[in-house]
């Protein structure tokens, strides 16, 4: 699909706009972050505090010692291998992490290079991946994250210090600035024979990374969500707060008022003719089908889904979504 220009406009300071975001847009997220009163949404277990929506997944335990086995033990902790050597039934002790790990996925490829108003896809998913970064960092949590393109990716493993988020954020910047070379088809041909685009190949190497508990952003227009990217989102989900991030422009939902239209692709020139009702009201159930279907895909693994428009307020659509779900 072709790119249209994009419309300048008054935004507020968090307001990414344009074709690509520049760092200083996204540290400002850390201050967009202390905005959100997310604390009293809280439901997660043992005190731990944060945007942590869903019930937690997985244990969110460490191992801490043996001890023998008392009445009223889960029988699934029994360690059998010091039991037998023993003779005796031992059972394990585990303490409650006072952390946990947020991953976050940003995907970057040229799908995600297009936008009609205040800023494009790809901008939109660089500003939200941001604050939730600058959210796990205040809230104490480790953070890392992948950030993805159809030539490459960057795998940050996940440490609770300002500089891990530093290094996650400067990843997605640069990914984010080689967006703009992505014009030509040899362009898109990954220097590593072993990359394959799309999002199963991005979840498959975030699995690597995650541990159960973890809390798992995956940010993109899911244009490239296949059965296997599926499989690996139904994994990760059953030991994991998986919240989906769908980014999408307005013109990816409704055709503009009838005209003809010029288009670009920052190359080529193009021109779009929305004179036709029928070509309209088709164009305009299309994206609704798409949209249903994905709601049904993430409904079924119970995975969480944030809508982000590219001409709306990331912060003020989180906030939205945070309250819809508290």
């Amino acid at each position: 699909m072709s790119t249209p220009i994009i419309i300048a406009s008054q935004q507020p300071r968090y307001q990414a706009e344009g074709a690509v975001v520049s760092l200083q847009q996204l540290l400002i997220q850390r201050y967009a972050a202390k905005t959100l009163d997310y604390l009293i949404h809280t439901r997660s277990v043992a005190g731990i505090s944060g945007l942590h929506l869903s019930k937690m997944r997985g244990r969110g335990l460490d191992f801490e010692e043996f001890r023998p086995y008392q009445a009223g033990d889960d029988v699934r902790l029994i360690d059998w291998r010091v039991t037998a050597r023993t003779n005796r039934p031992v059972t394990k002790v585990f303490r409650e992490e006072r952390e946990r790990p947020v991953i976050i996925a940003v995907d970057q490829t040229h799908n995600m290079y297009f936008g009609s108003q205040v800023a494009f896809k790809s901008v939109i998913a660089a500003q939200a991946a941001a604050l939730f970064c600058w959210l796990a960092i205040d809230n104490g949590d480790r953070v890392g994250g992948l950030v993805f393109s159809d030539v490459a990716s960057s795998l940050v493993r996940p440490k609770r210090s300002r500089r891990s988020a530093l290094h996650l954020l400067n990843q997605v910047f640069q990914y984010n600035q080689h967006l703009q070379e992505m014009k030509t088809p040899e362009a898109l041909i990954p220097e590593d024979p072993s990359f394959k685009p799309g999002l199963a190949h991005a979840l498959g190497q975030i699995k690597r990374i995650t541990k159960p508990g973890s809390t798992l952003y995956v940010i993109s227009d899911f244009l490239t969500l296949d059965e296997k990217a599926l499989q690996y989102l139904n994994q990760l989900s059953r030991h994991n707060n998986v919240v989906c991030c769908f980014v999408y422009d307005a013109l990816e939902e409704t055709l503009p008022v009838p005209g003809i239209y010029s288009i670009t692709d920052g190359g080529m020139k193009g021109a779009l003719n929305t004179h036709s009702s029928k070509a309209r009201a088709n164009y305009r159930d299309q994206f609704k089908q798409r949209v249903a279907a994905l709601e049904t895909q993430l409904d079924k693994l119970q995975i969480r889904l944030i809508k982000m428009r590219t001409n709306q307020l990331v912060l003020e659509q989180v906030r939205q979504w945070i309250a819809k779900n508290s």
